[in-house]
């Protein structure tokens, strides 16, 4: 059955369901009008629950790669070393921000598909030398690849404390599991675009207690990402900048359906998504890219085409009503992703894979 516009089946900017659509279509408010400062607050409330934190949450209107440069600027000292986690696109991305933001990063790499091992990461950082913050993409987007990331929090904390740890969970956040305090993660952060299932343009973030502490040591940390200064106005319902009005408000209805949904059926959801796409792809002739069945994905899997034309099985989605990912970067055209995250359902995918198998 069509809908009125493709179904979004890409890793992102995710599906929106048509009751979030008409919230965003209400009449605005000014973001200083009482009834939206006890929303912003609402929202900072809820996001508490939705990272697992009784620490610090709250948002910001831009892209989650801008928190990846406020993460770099506010928790990292000019000059720091970073250790960042690369197996993929978005690895790199927090590796080049580093970089570029004038800290001294160092790159540890596997190959595309491959998880980080924690004793590998365990070795490096007891040989040194020691590192301000470690960078870990939890889903590598790119590659549909979930690392380990309680394991790799654990051995950070056992082998080097001092060090803060940095976490994109921008395609894992309400769709993968991920405790934020239990895991002693620092920061952690994603878009409204996926997992969340709203269109692009907040981004939400939770910090430790001790990240905030660190950052207000660190200088030169700009102006509208001042972690320190926007965590506290933010809870108190007072954005530093005029906020996406529309989109906040869509958010807190979103966090509510969420939270009556609760978090561990909405990470069992996404599992069921991931086993009726990989068993899919085995009944017709593809392969999962990401070898370690641990390693896989529960909101986007990438499969290997095994030669197979991307670009018809695209068309022919796209025939039945759906839009397919044609493979990112270097896996274009040799493998497709389907962002199987949000608020999808076992008969919306069906559906498409049936587009696909016709």
């Amino acid at each position: 059955m069509r809908d009125d516009h493709l179904v979004l089946f890409i890793p992102g900017p995710t599906e929106v369901d048509a009751e979030l659509r008409e919230i965003m279509a209400m009449p605005l408010l000014g973001h200083r009008d009482p009834k939206f400062v006890a929303t912003v607050q609402d929202v900072c409330r809820r996001l508490h629950d939705a990272y697992l934190t009784r620490q610090n949450a709250a948002f910001e209107t831009a892209p989650a790669t801008a928190l990846m440069e406020a993460a770099i600027r506010n928790l990292v000292p000019p000059r720091g070393r970073t250790l960042h986690l690369v197996g993929g696109a978005f690895g790199k991305r927090f590796f080049q921000i580093a970089k570029l933001c004038g800290r001294d990063p160092e790159a540890m790499q596997v190959d595309l598909g491959q998880a980080h091992d924690p004793e590998a990461l365990r070795a490096r950082l007891k040989a040194g030398p020691e590192v301000a913050a470690v960078a870990i993409t939890h889903n590598e987007t790119s590659t549909g690849v979930l690392q380990p990331l309680r394991e790799l929090a654990s051995v950070v904390r056992e082998a080097q404390p001092d060090a803060l740890i940095l976490v994109d969970v921008v395609t894992s956040l309400t769709g993968a599991e991920l405790r934020f305090d239990d895991w002693g993660l620092d920061f952690a952060f994603a878009g409204t675009q996926k997992c969340l299932a709203l269109p692009p343009g907040l981004a939400t973030y939770a910090i430790s207690d001790r990240a905030l502490a660190r950052a207000a040591d660190v200088p030169d940390r700009g102006f509208l990402f001042d972690l320190p200064r926007n965590v506290k106005d933010t809870n108190a319902g007072k954005t530093l900048a005029t906020p996406c009005v529309p989109l906040v408000y869509a958010l807190q209805r979103q966090l509510e359906r969420i939270e009556h949904e609760t978090l561990e059926a909405r990470w069992q959801r996404h599992r069921t998504l991931q086993a009726t796409t990989l068993g899919w792809a085995e009944d017709n002739g593809f392969a999962p890219f990401v070898a370690d069945d641990a390693a896989r994905s529960p909101t986007v899997s990438c499969l290997d085409a095994r030669g197979a034309d991307v670009n018809a099985l695209a068309e022919r989605a796209a025939d039945s009503g759906f839009k397919l990912d044609k493979g990112y970067g270097d896996l274009k055209g040799k493998a497709f992703r389907i962002g199987h995250m949000g608020d999808h359902d076992e008969g919306r995918l069906e559906r498409l894979l049936s587009a696909l198998t016709d």
